[in-house]
């Protein structure tokens, strides 16, 4: 009798381990800004691509740079970085950048090519083409200095004269960078240019980058980008030069279909000996709608108000009060802290209107303003990178879900919009 107690007690204990008791050490989500997440889902075709056509570029073959574009929470940045990274794993030389509000390419680029140069030289001589390259960059930081004064790295080494010192950004930035190509082609590898919120960089200096890289291919020179930015960036390049769209390969990045958005959900609770229910899932993804970013912020939340596995959907219920909490508090915040009150109740105004890309004209009259009125708060908007122009004269969010959050932090009508100010 006592043995079949304890076989009793015993079986119990294991059915419980069996459960999954959810541990929050154990917790396998990354929401986070640029996190990588335990199960890149849906992107190994991109992934693929990419590295198919740094490897040409490397080999001496023509190949077009890669521009990844989409919304907020879309996973650009984790997927920018995952193709560097895989490059860097096969000797190709990556030089990274993020490209933040306020400061300039050059600015940007000076430090990052040195590095980059450095690292070229690594474990062997100094080469002529490094050496030069080098002085190339030290003419480039002079000549520019004064013009762009976010330049602060030193160079240690005499200006090549006559190299990318002409003060003209367009020709020394091409100049800098065929010279930078020679060196990587002596040494067998390639230079790629990893560039996030490339919708930041200034027209006049992204139309010298497309033409920097134009001469770069037209040379057969081992350098190119890869580079991340929300949809506007697509007419930003137009603009900058009539031909990037022929120098370029946009690729867009969307929400994930909903199979790879339970892969992205599920393989991590998997590793951790738990699962999700059928309609779990389904209540993750309704409100998640597939961005690789929520997804994380709703695992995260499931995980920590389920008791045991499998996660069920009152856990997934429960898990969207947290999660709109802390995106409230967080991620939406943030982007909505920035805004002018103006700019607030535009995006407002917009919100009201429900989800997706609305008239300029149907926001204008929203507000009881004239379209002209408004138009220079649009484009505020626009280069502040919280709305995008999907189409002419439309507008729409760049952060998904932001009309829910503006609709609980300014309900309308609210006091400053009835008093029109």
């Amino acid at each position: 009798m006592i043995y079949a107690d304890l076989r009793t007690v015993y079986e119990k204990m294991i059915n419980r381990s069996k459960l999954c008791i959810m541990d929050p050490r154990n917790n396998p989500y990354a929401p986070g800004a640029g996190n990588p997440p335990p199960e890149l889902a849906g992107r190994d075709e991109i992934v693929e691509r990419a590295a198919v056509a740094l490897d040409r570029i490397r080999a001496g073959r023509a190949s077009r740079s890669f521009i990844l574009y989409g919304l907020r929470g879309v996973g650009k940045t984790v997927l920018l970085n995952r193709i560097r990274k895989d490059a860097e794993q096969r000797g190709i030389i990556t030089v990274a950048i993020e490209a933040p509000e306020g400061r300039s390419l050059p600015g940007l680029l000076v430090p990052s090519l040195r590095a980059a140069l450095l690292r070229l030289s690594r474990g062997r001589a100094v080469k002529a083409r490094i050496d030069k390259a080098l002085r190339a960059l030290g003419s480039f930081a002079s000549a520019l200095k004064i013009k762009y004064q976010d330049i602060e790295a030193s160079i240690d080494l005499e200006p090549e004269r006559g190299v990318a010192d002409s003060g003209d950004l367009e020709i020394d930035l091409s100049d800098l960078l065929t010279t930078v190509a020679a060196a990587a082609k002596e040494h067998e590898t390639s230079i790629v240019l990893a560039i996030d919120e490339l919708q930041y960089v200034p027209q006049e200096q992204l139309a010298a980058l497309i033409s920097a890289l134009h001469r770069v291919g037209q040379e057969q020179l081992p350098c190119t980008m890869i580079a991340a930015g929300l949809p506007q960036v697509l007419g930003q390049m137009g603009r900058a030069k009539s031909y990037a769209e022929r120098l370029f390969e946009f690729v867009s990045i969307g929400p994930l279909s909903e199979e790879s958005a339970r892969d992205a959900l599920c393989k991590p609770a998997e590793r951790e000996g738990a699962s999700f229910t059928r309609d779990a899932i389904h209540e993750i993804f309704r409100q998640t709608k597939g961005y690789p970013y929520f997804i994380q912020e709703w695992g995260k939340y499931s995980w920590e108000a389920a008791d045991a596995s499998p996660i069920t959907k009152e856990d997934a219920i429960r898990a969207t009060t947290l999660a709109l909490a802390e995106l409230d508090a967080s991620f939406f915040r943030v982007r909505f802290d920035r805004l002018t009150p103006s700019e607030k109740r535009y995006m407002s105004a917009m919100a009201e209107l429900g989800p997706g890309a609305h008239r300029s004209g149907d926001i204008a009259d929203k507000l009881g303003k004239k379209v002209t009125t408004v138009a220079p708060i649009r484009n505020a908007l626009i280069a502040k990178g919280m709305i995008y122009s999907p189409a002419h004269g439309d507008a729409d969010f760049t952060v998904p879900l932001f009309d829910g959050f503006m609709r609980r932090r300014m309900p309308w009508p609210n006091e400053a919009l009835s008093r029109n100010a």
